[in-house]
């Protein structure tokens, strides 16, 4: 159950019967043709999709993330390392005090990822309470299926390409963009990445159909609810 659709005495309630909640993490940045807004767009429907019916509470995406790579491209916002960090043990903080001890980090950008190194330190700070951080894209099943769908895929690429992803009359090129050279990508600034990279897509098809699309999607799904639910201590 999306936090939007309760009060607080509903999440009080819900606290005091089970004490595992959702916290989706996206990004504000390029995706060439797609919307800007993918990494929270997934991340949420993701978890909501998995938490389903289960009363599990999702709370708000985070949408804004760190990615410095791509701050020449218009409408990226990154956040600063030190911000961001200190804005996910916040959120965590807050979780926790509305009574929630086992928390999933459903996130959608690859970029998140020093932040889960402060979520070691936030659980030192915090003994009795538990934390998942699972990247939904790339989770040992998803990325099977996708992988077996074409191999040739990336950011920004048809992977990342959902039929809630895509903007209204924005056409998709119909070639397979060649993969970049993610060794040399990495070394440049931020301007030279932009100039290096184009339109934004890493490499491979832009758009496959919504068939394979929505495969993936199931998978996804499936695997994100195991987490939030199962196996836990």
């Amino acid at each position: 159950m999306r936090v939007a659709e309760m009060n607080w005495m509903q999440v009080e309630a819900r606290a005091r019967i089970d004490d595992r909640a959702v916290l989706p993490l996206g990004s504000v940045e390029q995706h060439a043709y797609l919307s800007l807004a993918v990494d929270a767009i997934l991340s949420e429907r993701v978890a909501v999709e998995a938490a389903g019916s289960s009363g599990i509470p999702v709370f708000p995406v985070q949408a804004y993330g760190f990615t410095p790579n791509f701050v020449d491209y218009p409408g990226s916002v990154t956040l600063r390392l030190s911000t961001y960090i200190a804005l996910i043990t916040d959120l965590l903080d807050g979780i926790a005090r509305s009574g929630f001890r086992r928390i999933t980090i459903v996130n959608g950008h690859g970029g998140n990822g020093p932040a889960h190194g402060a979520v070691f330190e936030w659980l030192d700070r915090n003994r009795g309470c538990q934390v998942r951080w699972h990247n939904w894209w790339n989770a040992p099943a998803t990325f099977a299926k996708v992988q077996a769908t074409d191999p040739v895929a990336s950011h920004a690429s048809w992977m990342e390409n959902f039929p809630w992803t895509r903007l209204a009359g924005v056409a998709m090129p119909g070639q397979q963009k060649p993969m970049m050279d993610m060794a040399r990508f990495s070394a440049l600034d931020p301007g030279a990445k932009k100039a290096l990279l184009g339109d934004g897509n890493y490499g491979g098809l832009y758009q496959r159909s919504d068939e394979d699309m929505l495969a993936i999607w199931a998978v996804a799904v499936e695997e994100t609810r195991k987490v939030i639910m199962e196996g836990w201590a």
